[in-house]
């Protein structure tokens, strides 16, 4: 066993030398301004570069950045193919579950054990790689810190609790004893919540496992060393935790003062499991602003059609006196298991964000979700004439605008007067209050499918207008003031 009773003060002169270097080679702290962040004039959307952007994305890998090849016809490759069907957003847990995966510690290769102490060097400079190719594409990553699904029942060929660092079997750094963790985990992260996890318990208002939590607070310092310096990264706390919310607010908090101490100012958030927006979970990170600058709702896109863009419309209400961006960094609809819906699900999804008012829309990876598929790039570059044809960020969900609508036949984004989307899941009929228009209107369909404009034609305003999709399928119309 290695001897230990320098360590914090050891961790604290890492985290210090770290700060220091980043203000001594002056990096780019003039430029915060650009970095990312919740859009000035409109908070519930996000800007980059000092511009509003809404992040629209789709991904093969959850982490993206642990993986061998990032080279033209890897990694490199999967982002070209992203941006150039108008993509600007992917996800990053910081896993190593997977073949090919690196862990990211020290491992001995003649006992197997980890040393908590050592970084593994491939780890984190895959880490970099990501963030520098994601910059160079003005592609916004976001970053999940803990994902439970490493920490619990074995998965992948590297997943799970029998295999992780952290495991006091599995390190030369402390003993179960010592650390107050278990060697055995063997239920899921998600579907047995009643079940304590001690590793997710360690901050000091449950069971305050100092030493294991030094250790984790050196990885987290770890990967904000990397990601600090780039200006196109969120920070999620979690993925889908189903864990105590002391541990969130705990690494929420963490984050922060991280931030204030280096200068790098970044945008915290956290995705709770609870598929219900009215579950206290989801109240618990709503009434907390100063610690969350963002919801995750990936949860959300489990339950469907009306229900789907109700519980969205009931979130940016809760939100309305204080808005914040509401990203969607999975959206599930796959062939995996029966309750991610099927295909048609999740692409129905993706659009009602997108006209529902949030801030991001990220098709989940296969088999869970359609990922960067042929049939999600033309989703994503779809959504992306939409809303380049428009201008978003001003407007507002819009269902009102609509009548002799069946339940989820359509929806409907406007800036009443001046522009208004509607997005038809399945083809449909309905009439679109346009009174507060005068003059001339300008009428185009979006084939969805296939990415392709229809040939505009030009309407007189009045009270209402007869909208009649084309045909079966999903298709989109924008409905905007002549020139």
């Amino acid at each position: 066993m290695l001897a230990r009773h320098n360590h914090t003060h050891r961790v604290k002169i890492i985290v210090a030398l770290a700060v220091a270097m980043a203000w001594q080679n002056g990096v780019a702290h003039a430029d915060n301004a650009d970095r990312i962040q919740p859009w000035s004039e409109n908070p519930a959307y996000w800007q980059y570069k000092g511009q509003p952007v809404l992040l629209i994305g789709g991904s093969d890998q959850d982490n993206l950045f642990n993986h061998p090849n990032i080279g033209p016809d890897g990694l490199e490759a999967h982002l070209d193919l992203l941006v150039s069907v108008g993509g600007n957003y992917v996800r990053n847990t910081m896993s190593h579950r997977d073949s090919g995966n690196v862990f990211p510690f020290y491992r001995d290769p003649d006992t197997g054990l980890f040393d908590l102490d050592c970084f593994h060097d491939a780890y984190w400079k895959r880490l970099d790689a990501l963030l520098a190719l994601a910059k160079d594409r003005d592609i916004i990553v976001q970053i999940e810190l803990w994902d439970p699904h490493d920490y619990y029942q074995d998965g992948g060929d590297h997943g799970g609790w029998s295999r992780n660092p952290f495991n006091p079997a599995n390190n030369v750094n402390y003993t179960v004893e010592e650390s107050g963790l278990i060697e055995t985990v063997d239920w899921s992260a998600v579907h047995d919540p009643g079940k304590d996890h001690p590793f997710f318990q360690t901050a000091p208002s449950e069971r305050d496992l100092i030493l294991v939590r030094r250790y984790q607070e050196r990885f987290v310092d770890k990967v904000l060393e990397v990601a600090f310096p780039y200006p196109n990264v969120l920070y999620c706390v979690s993925n889908e935790s189903n864990d105590s919310l002391h541990w969130s607010d705990y690494w929420a908090a963490h984050l922060r003062r991280r931030s204030e101490e280096a200068g790098y100012p970044i945008q915290v958030g956290e995705m709770r499991f609870p598929n219900n927006p009215r579950h206290g979970d989801f109240q618990h990170v709503i009434e907390r602003p100063e610690l969350y600058a963002f919801l995750d709702v990936g949860q959300l896109n489990r339950p469907v059609q009306q229900r789907h863009w109700d519980n969205l419309q009931y979130l940016r209400g809760r939100l309305a006196e204080r808005p914040r961006p509401i990203n969607n960094t999975k959206i599930y609809g796959g062939d995996a298991v029966g309750w991610t819906g099927g295909y048609r699900t999740g692409e129905e999804c993706f659009w009602r964000n997108v006209l529902g008012g949030a801030a991001s829309a990220r098709f989940h990876r296969p088999p869970a979700g359609r990922g960067l598929s042929v049939e999600a790039q033309a989703h994503i570059r779809s959504a992306r004439m939409l809303t380049d044809a428009m201008n978003v960020f001003v407007c507002e969900p819009h269902n009102d605008l609509l009548s002799e609508r069946s339940a989820n036949e359509a929806y409907c984004l406007a800036e009443p007067g001046r522009q208004y989307a509607v997005y038809f899941p399945d083809g449909g009929a309905v009439k679109l209050d346009v009174s507060a228009a005068q003059g001339a209107l300008e009428v185009r369909w979006l084939d969805v499918a296939r990415s392709a404009w229809q040939q505009p034609q030009t309407v007189t305003a009045g009270s209402t207008l007869e909208l009649n999709a084309p045909n079966k399928g999903h298709w989109a119309a924008l409905i905007a003031k002549g020139q």
